[in-house]
């Protein structure tokens, strides 16, 4: 797909990695329209790729609620047009051990709150964008993407049994996807990323973060637009669908 004058959908759009997809998106010629809760962090991130050239509009949504995507994505079709691609980006994390115990006795537990709100964000919110992406593009008549963000613990990660199984999750959607929806010419993909600089690592002590880089092949953190790039090929390889994308400097070898 050529991205020049297409409208291209991302979820959590407004900082980190959205934002990197929107810069590198939008550097290319499409036209961005970025979802997330945030107001305020939309209007900012709006004005900063105003600043670098990039057409983009924002459109506050709770992916986690049906009723919220819907008029959302509405919306962008309305001001925008319909989507070419849809890019399901926006994630939380509520990490917690399954359970807790000391000398015999169960201390800690993880929450049923904290498995639905990570399911909720991260696999809900991926199904209902990716349905309401998919019926734009169909009811519009033309081509279309969607890439779903994954991550290296969708293979299992401890203290992270809500997220792992939610990332686990969303590839097995762009898998099933891009066998049901190749008919209408709707390719999907997944993109898996590793540990990348974002402001959440920026906190973090050193001490950690040098343990973090010495634990991958190339022995550093990825950047946003690493994950940028991974997205941009996606869209742009017509022949690519119901595949993943490892970028994680090796960690998976």
């Amino acid at each position: 797909m050529v991205l020049a004058d297409k409208v291209i959908a991302v979820t959590g759009g407004a900082r980190g990695l959205g934002y990197a997809m929107a810069l590198r998106l939008g550097k290319q010629g499409a036209r961005m329209a970025l979802l997330d809760m945030s107001a305020e962090a939309l209007d900012q991130a709006v004005s900063k790729l105003s600043a670098e050239g990039v057409e983009a509009q924002a459109f506050v949504v709770n992916v986690a609620e049906e009723e919220s995507v819907a008029q959302a994505f509405g919306d962008i079709a309305q001001r925008m047009g319909a989507i070419s691609g849809c890019v399901n980006n926006a994630g939380i994390t509520q990490d917690a051990l399954l359970v807790k115990a000391k000398e015999g006795h169960v201390e800690k537990r993880m929450s049923l709150e904290s498995w639905q709100n990570v399911i909720n964000v991260n696999l809900t919110g991926v199904f209902l964008c990716g349905r309401e992406a998919a019926t734009q593009m169909i009811e519009a008549g033309h081509e279309g993407v969607i890439v779903n963000i994954s991550s290296i613990s969708r293979a299992g990660n401890m203290g992270q049994s809500n997220y792992a199984a939610a990332k686990a999750g969303v590839h097995a959607l762009t898998v099933t996807w891009g066998k049901e929806l190749a008919r209408y010419g709707i390719r999907t993909g997944t993109v898996a990323p590793g540990f990348i600089e974002t402001e959440m690592t920026a906190a973090m002590r050193p001490d950690m973060l040098e343990r973090i880089s010495s634990s991958v092949p190339l022995k550093r953190l990825g950047e946003a637009d690493n994950i940028a790039q991974s997205v941009a090929f996606i869209l742009e390889n017509d022949y690519f669908t119901g595949r993943i994308i490892e970028c994680d400097g090796g960690l998976r070898l």
